[in-house]
């Protein structure tokens, strides 16, 4: 009988010890679709999710009406939809991030056809030159072309007119805190030292406090080698943490300061579980709990949230948050890779492959 315990014992500390070991296995199936389990297409849709052509890239979240915006000007040329579109986006965040993927249209379209490509974008500006809109988009556009190509040697000069752009944004607009932010990156670009970046951000903060999209464009400057340190953005990123008013997505920063100091090998093991990453899981699902569904910038909060998740072995919490953004994949850690689609299906399909534990699929159903 004592013998028969053991042995019982034993059986039910393998099978604990086996568990993880388990869904690991899974998931490098799901990804290879070897003999263990389907291939990364049939899990996704088998949960409801989108295959790979059907991601969209552009945008971290849907945003239709931008879109649209973006689609006309390519097609036709036409800048007035992205125009009018401007003229009636009041909210920070929002407009923050129009501008950025308006300009990010118009970069891509002259670098897939270099002379003539956006050239919807510089109709607007000789057609509507006090268009504070328009002003602010080109000089988001020329901060994007220059950090394209820092070696250029029209590098500083580009910045230089985007300095100079930005000017011109903010006296046709004063209320409008978006200039400042790309001056934020117009500085990061020209190597501006601590205590001039200092002073710009305390513009930038006196005017709108609680801007996430603020912040993540300062912490690229003190998350920068010759800028900052990781000490500075992890400083940087407490401090707005700590001053966060109610609903506000700040608390999620310091999780984007420490992806930006990630070693590039991992060789430590159980690193996504440490106590300095954990905590700034929590802090950013607190963060994405609590702020208003339609934030600008939660969709981001939530890409981010599913990469480190995924590291961490946490999947069911990974799926719940890929079921919220699923659709839509131009955000941070996927935009960073070669190939954004590869990289979030692959996460994905981990994630996918790893919660099929007992009873775990249908609990996300």
């Amino acid at each position: 009988m004592e013998f028969l315990l053991i042995l019982l014992a034993v059986v039910a500390i393998c099978a604990v010890l086996a568990g993880p070991a388990l869904r690991r296995r899974r998931a490098r199936a799901a990804l290879s679709g070897g003999p263990h389990g389907p291939g990364p297409a049939d899990a996704a849709a088998a949960y409801g999710f989108l295959p790979p052509e059907q991601l969209d890239v552009r945008l971290p979240g849907p945003d239709p009406e931008l879109l649209a915006a973006v689609e006309e000007a390519r097609r036709t040329q036409d800048w007035k939809p992205a125009a009018e579109l401007l003229s009636r986006t009041h909210d920070p965040e929002q407009r923050w991030q129009r501008v950025q993927t308006l300009a990010g249209a118009a970069v891509r379209e002259l670098a897939d056809a270099p002379g003539t490509g956006g050239l919807w974008l510089r109709h607007w500006r000789v057609v509507a030159p006090e268009d504070a809109g328009g002003a602010v988009v080109q000089a988001e556009f020329l901060v994007q072309q220059a950090l394209r190509d820092p070696s250029s040697q029209d590098y500083r000069m580009i910045l230089e007119e985007a300095r100079t752009v930005c000017a011109e944004a903010a006296r046709l607009a004063p209320e409008d805190v978006a200039p400042l932010i790309v001056e934020l990156g117009v500085a990061r670009g020209m190597g501006a030292g601590q205590a001039e970046f200092q002073s710009l951000w305390e513009r930038v903060v006196s005017r709108a406090p609680q801007h996430m999209g603020a912040h993540l464009a300062a912490l690229r400057y003190w998350s920068a080698k010759w800028h900052g340190s990781r000490e500075q953005a992890e400083a940087f990123a407490r401090r707005a943490a700590a001053g966060a008013a109610k609903g506000s997505l700040l608390p999620a920063l310091p999780l984007f300061a420490v992806h930006d100091h990630l070693p590039e090998v991992n060789v430590v093991q159980g690193l996504y579980r440490s106590e300095v990453i954990t905590h700034a899981i929590e802090a950013a699902q607190f963060a994405a709990l609590h702020a208003p569904a339609d934030h600008p910038v939660l969709p981001h909060v939530r890409h981010l949230l599913v990469w480190f998740l995924v590291n961490a072995e946490r999947y069911p919490e990974a799926i719940e948050q890929l079921r919220r953004v699923d659709g839509h994949i131009g955000a941070v850690p996927w935009s960073y890779a070669a190939d954004p689609v590869a990289a979030y299906t692959a996460y994905r399909a981990v994630a996918l492959a790893g919660g099929e534990s007992p009873g775990a699929k249908n609990r996300w159903l």
